[in-house]
């Protein structure tokens, strides 16, 4: 059965029930400090507001204050991995201490510029891009005409415009291949996911990869992984035909996924194939063979938050610490 629109419950309905004016509520809800307002008739606003179940309109309440709290991360839902996903929430954390709100928008766009149009329609606050490449300059001008005052960007070069906290996904290849071809390996493999936007990340780790090849008597062949149990065994099944003796795996969730599937294949890690991942999660130890890894450290969430806020209030802030890729060695390699 059909359910009846209920008609929303708006600030006059407060004030009515609370018996103050409109502005009184405004006062209470906004916590505005230049007006002053009883305890008692504070009590009545919050009371009344509870009762009815009234929640103030974001909007507004931005466009009274002259900016809005919204700090927008663009990210495609399947590319946040534990690291990431970790490193959000606590950042979602630190925000809140600054009354921000933090908003993951996974829009699907053909262009950096496209991308910023829709962000710029929710009249954020802030927009932090994980992948730098999707803060292009005509994307940051969409973006600052729109009144964002704050954008950053995780990204190998600076970006005008943006504050850049520097990491190169290339650099992660050109490591992770050049242990491997340190170890001996000289036909490697660079996973390539194909859940929908890791390619964005995957394809300057590939990049980077084929880089050390250049410069080295080893061959680097992208091949494609789903993130499924059943997609790794499909690959393990390949291995044989495919003659490759050393494997970068994107990240540390689908080299676990490989390397279980090449162990029950017969595949010897790391005798016939060293393995290396990603990351560095607290699960990569307890794989056995415990998984070789590239660590990374991005700036803590504490500090990124901090920023975020003084770029908001202030238009600039303290250059942050970029993220420096770091091997760890283990058994799969």
């Amino acid at each position: 059965m059909a359910r009846k629109p209920v008609a929303a419950v708006t600030s006059a309905d407060v004030a009515r029930l609370a018996g103050v004016s409109r502005a009184t509520v405004s006062f209470v809800l906004n916590n505005t400090q230049v007006h002053r307002v009883s305890e008692t008739t504070r009590a009545k606003v919050l009371a009344a507001a509870d009762t009815l179940g009234y929640v103030p309109h974001a909007a507004a309440r931005s466009l009274r204050a002259g900016r809005n709290n919204l700090v927008l991360i663009p990210a495609a839902v399947s590319a946040i991995g534990r690291l990431v996903s970790g490193w959000i929430d606590d950042l979602h954390t630190e925000l809140e201490q600054y009354g921000c709100t933090t908003v993951l928008h996974a829009g699907r766009f053909p262009d950096p510029v496209t991308a910023a149009r829709a962000w710029a329609e929710l009249r954020p606050g802030a927009v932090l891009a994980l992948d730098g490449s999707s803060l292009t300059a005509g994307a940051a001008d969409v973006l600052g005409r729109a009144g964002v005052r704050a954008l950053m960007a995780f990204a190998p070069q600076p970006l005008e415009g943006v504050c850049t906290v520097a990491f190169d996904d290339q650099r992660v290849g050109v490591l992770a291949a050049e242990h491997l071809v340190a170890s001996g390996r000289r036909r490697l493999a660079v996973l390539m996911p194909r859940e929908r936007g890791l390619s964005t990340f995957a394809a300057p780790r590939l990049a980077g990869a084929r880089s050390v090849a250049a410069r080295t008597v080893a061959t680097v062949t992208p091949v494609e992984m789903g993130y499924t149990f059943a997609s790794a065994v499909e690959l393990a099944r390949s291995w044989a035909l495919r003659d490759l003796d050393g494997v970068f795996a994107y990240n540390d969730e689908y080299a676990a996924l490989l390397l279980r599937a090449l162990l029950d294949e017969g595949v010897e890690v790391p005798e016939d194939v060293a393995v290396v991942g990603c990351d560095d999660l607290v699960t990569a130890a307890l794989q056995r063979p415990s998984l070789t890894t590239i660590r990374l450290d991005p700036p803590p969430a504490a500090q990124v938050a901090a920023a975020l806020h003084e770029l908001m209030e202030n238009g600039t802030t303290a250059h942050l610490p970029g993220v420096e890729p770091a091997l760890v060695r283990r058994g799969s390699s």
